[in-house]
């Protein structure tokens, strides 16, 4: 048999690739569009998958709007965390810079509430009413810390004579310290128009000193329940950034000589107006993310005269929760002792006249007596 010219192998070649693809399935492709086979041929793309999509977006607007709702609230709450870890992280940081300082690196010790209670050199009168009634001594002061996370202490700093080496009154308190074990000593220089500073210090060396969910500002010259506070503060121990306290909003005094006198009242817009809202000051609590923040930037936060504004003005700029809880204002008796008998037992109790007590230490057990708590409330709260 004569062989095949060039010609007739190269058709025969031809022809074979031909079949080949058309036994494959890939002969339809040599006859469409170049964007076809483009769109075909992309790894993972199925064009009728993208055309049903596209269909079904311009048919579905609810179905497109679930889905970005559903990426802005992801995206919150991944913000929200990483604040959150932004926060740990600068508190963490603060306490091993207050542990360098004092040469220790022991660890912090867990509690719930942190309670600190306000007090001054000449309030040591004060101070024994409250121990005769509300807060513990000894012995059961070690166990409510022990068993239930309550640390109980009165803040108080050193007076201006310490400079020179302690005077009478530092002395006097270095005696009752040693003798009750119930204080938090601050390095701050007592004064009546330095409480927000004292307050900016309290914050910092608790946080330094236990790690607690919760941290109290109480003054000396009012009636407390514990365990009613404890029990309260527990329902937000699983929020963030929560302010608790009586929430309220009064003028902005601008005249000078008055009491609560705000010399910078320029700054809270024209004559008349009134402070944003915040806890007023004889109790409140911040969660440990909040006193954290105070501890982290307190050389920065700047101080009004008063210092429960002062304490307003350093979260209202913070994605802070406040929580209005007319339990910790309510009045002396007959009120507080009405709502003791209906069940409603008060957090805290005090005379807004006096911006405390009226007469605190002379009223004091009669005030416990009428509106005080049970022990066994105390002691049986689930912390």
């Amino acid at each position: 048999r004569p062989p095949l010219t060039g010609k007739s192998v190269a058709a025969l070649c031809v022809a074979s690739f031909a079949v080949g693809l058309l036994l494959s399935g890939w002969m339809p492709l040599l006859s469409a569009p170049i964007s076809t086979v483009d769109k075909t041929s992309a790894p993972g793309c199925d064009d009728s998958r993208v055309s049903k999509g596209l269909a079904g977006e311009r048919h579905d607007p609810k179905g497109i709007m679930s889905e970005v709702s559903k990426t802005h609230h992801a995206i919150r709450s991944l913000d929200k965390t990483v604040s959150s870890l932004e926060m740990e992280l600068a508190v963490e940081r603060a306490r091993s810079g207050v542990a360098g300082a004092a040469g220790s690196s022991k660890a912090l010790q867990k509690a719930f509430v942190v309670i600190g209670i306000n007090t001054a050199f000449s309030s040591k009168k004060r101070r024994d009413s409250l121990r005769e009634t509300l807060v513990p001594s000894g012995e059961k002061l070690r166990r409510l810390e022990k068993e239930k996370g309550i640390v109980v202490r009165f803040v108080i700093g050193r007076s201006g004579a310490a400079e020179g080496g302690g005077g009478a009154a530092d002395r006097a308190l270095d005696a009752e310290e040693a003798e009750h074990k119930d204080f938090l000593r601050l390095d701050h220089v007592e004064g009546y128009h330095e409480l927000s500073s004292k307050t900016r210090i309290y914050f910092a060396t608790a946080v330094a000193t236990w790690d607690a969910d919760f941290y109290v500002k109480v003054d000396d010259d009012v009636h407390l329940n514990l365990g009613m506070l404890a029990t309260r503060l527990a329902k937000y121990r699983a929020r963030p950034r929560v302010y608790v306290g009586c929430m309220k909003s009064g003028p902005v005094l601008s005249q000078r000589g008055v009491k609560y006198h705000e010399p910078e009242y320029w700054k809270f817009g024209d004559v008349g107006n009134k402070y944003f809202r915040h806890a007023t000051g004889q109790i409140y609590a911040v969660s440990k993310d909040l006193a954290a923040y105070i501890s982290v930037n307190q050389p920065i936060l700047h101080r009004f005269a008063n210092e429960d504004v002062s304490v307003g003005a350093w979260l209202i700029g913070l994605e802070v929760e406040h929580v209005d809880d007319r339990s910790m204002c309510c009045a002396t008796p007959p009120d507080c002792e009405w709502k003791k008998r209906a069940g409603n037992v008060c957090v805290a109790s005090f005379d807004w006249s006096c911006s405390g007590v009226c007469r605190s230490v002379d009223r004091m057990k009669l005030i416990h007596d009428a509106c005080g708590e049970d022990q066994a409330a105390l002691w049986g709260v689930a912390t």
